[in-house]
């Protein structure tokens, strides 16, 4: 049985609104803005939860602990400087 003018019409105007509504759904999917909003909250939930609280803190002790070491070794470093520079004045 062949299709009549208004069939095809309606066909086309069916496929022509579902490929709109996948434009529109795709377009919400990939908005730059919701995701990153997106992602924050994700990213704000861990780090209110037990294991991300732990993961800041172990995070927070290494990184005092990095950079107080970096400042002992740099006062040590510079007090063996002045000492040599005293020894070696002493003996001129």
């Amino acid at each position: 049985m062949p299709r009549t003018p208004e069939q095809i019409q309606q066909e086309i105007d069916a496929a022509r609104e579902s490929l709109g509504a996948t434009l529109d759904e795709l377009a919400f999917r990939t908005n730059p803005q919701r995701l990153a909003d997106q992602g924050k909250a994700k990213v704000q939930e861990f780090l209110q939860s037990p294991p991300g609280i732990a993961i800041v803190s172990v995070v927070g002790l290494t990184v005092t602990f990095v950079v107080t070491r970096k400042i002992v070794r740099r006062v040590r470093h510079t007090d063996r400087r002045r000492k040599v520079d005293v020894t070696y004045r002493r003996v001129r």
